[in-house]
């Protein structure tokens, strides 16, 4: 088969692969009809992700139909229609049994384009099948379903539900990326009274607006604290959220919140940050981080089919399987190209 394979800092290619076989009564074999490629994969193509070796297959967001099931697989079917979940889950260890997936001890957690060969290919295996897929409603598209996979999982879980996003909260997003703007979408489902999206790409920020930020800054011309103490009274936002993953976009969530707020940390982090205990120490801040779970995934499934999320504008380029060099090429240049998701198809 043909797949996208990593083979080290900034080395990626579209190539031969060994075929994809079950190895565990729990495994599914899943035939990709569509694909995307994640800001993540970019991190390990930086380096950042040291765990993931050369030869590794990337990819954790996959909707394609099952060809294979092992003997212990009940839920699904050969021919089944299914979302593969970023996060893989055992569905028995402790953590697993606390719906903390991405902590799963028994082998699962984020393993797909990370420990194991994952989604970007023309098959891949899908371990502890029951728990890690779910079924695609009819009447959703691929397009619609593959941004249920880990964004929209990701912003609502690690940003508005551990950020504790309320009524009449002013929340600030830094980095108007993918995660960025789910998490506009997905901070909206909570009625906040303003939210804040600051970049440094003016395409991105017009983005944020279409998708329902108030306010955006760019922060490569205006100062993000000058506009958070005028929108605020000089209080600070109540929640921020950071969803870039380098130092400064870190240090700048902290700075940009109020005593009592909320620091919700999205990004993947490839270099220290510093914490200004020093500061804040004072202020009553909570900071969380977090590894998605997706136990939210059936939710926002439930929201996607009833029209209460549209995640249909997120997908900006589309490519052919064959097309996965360029359509990396493209999304690793955002800035330039305007992209926000790229999807790829079998067909």
């Amino acid at each position: 088969m043909k797949a996208l394979v990593y083979r080290g800092p900034g080395q990626r290619a579209w190539t031969e692969a060994p075929d994809v076989a079950i190895t565990s009564p729990t495994d599914a074999i899943v035939r990709v009809d569509t694909v995307t490629i994640c800001g993540t994969d970019l991190h390990i193509l930086k380096g950042d992700v040291p765990a993931v070796s050369s030869g590794r297959i990337l990819g954790h967001e996959a909707v394609g139909t099952v060809v294979e099931v092992g003997a212990a697989v009940q839920r699904v079917a050969v021919g089944d229609r299914v979302l593969v979940s970023c996060v893989t889950a055992c569905g028995s260890c402790r953590y697993c049994r606390e719906a903390s997936y991405g902590q799963c001890l028994n082998g699962g957690g984020w393993i797909l384009g990370h420990l194991i060969d994952g989604t970007q290919a023309e098959y891949v295996r899908v371990p502890y099948a029951d728990n890690s897929t779910h079924k695609v409603p009819e009447g959703v598209s691929d397009e619609q379903m593959i941004l249920l996979a880990d964004i929209l999982p990701t912003s609502y879980e690690v940003g508005v539900l551990n950020g504790k996003v309320r009524p009449g909260d002013v929340v600030v997003i830094i980095g108007a990326g993918p995660i960025g703007l789910a998490a506009i979408l997905t901070a909206k489902l909570y009625s906040p009274s303003r939210i804040v999206a600051i970049d440094m790409a003016d395409s991105r920020l017009e983005a944020a607006r279409k998708f329902g930020a108030d306010v955006v800054v760019n922060n490569g011309r205006d100062d993000p604290q000058a506009v958070i103490a005028e929108l605020t009274g000089g209080l600070g936002a109540d929640v921020t959220m950071e969803a870039v993953g380098v130092p400064d976009t870190f240090e700048l969530a902290v700075r940009l919140v109020r005593a009592g707020g909320h620091v919700a940390n999205l990004g993947v982090h490839g270099a220290p940050a510093t914490l200004h205990l020093e500061d804040i120490w004072i202020k009553n801040l909570t900071i969380t981080t977090g590894l998605v779970d997706t136990y939210s995934t059936p939710t926002l499934i439930g929201l996607v089919v009833s029209k209460r999320l549209d995640t249909s504008p997120m997908v900006t380029h589309r490519f052919r399987l064959d097309e996965f060099e360029t359509a990396y090429d493209v999304f690793a240049d955002a800035a330039n190209t305007g992209a926000l998701k790229v999807v790829l198809t079998a067909s």
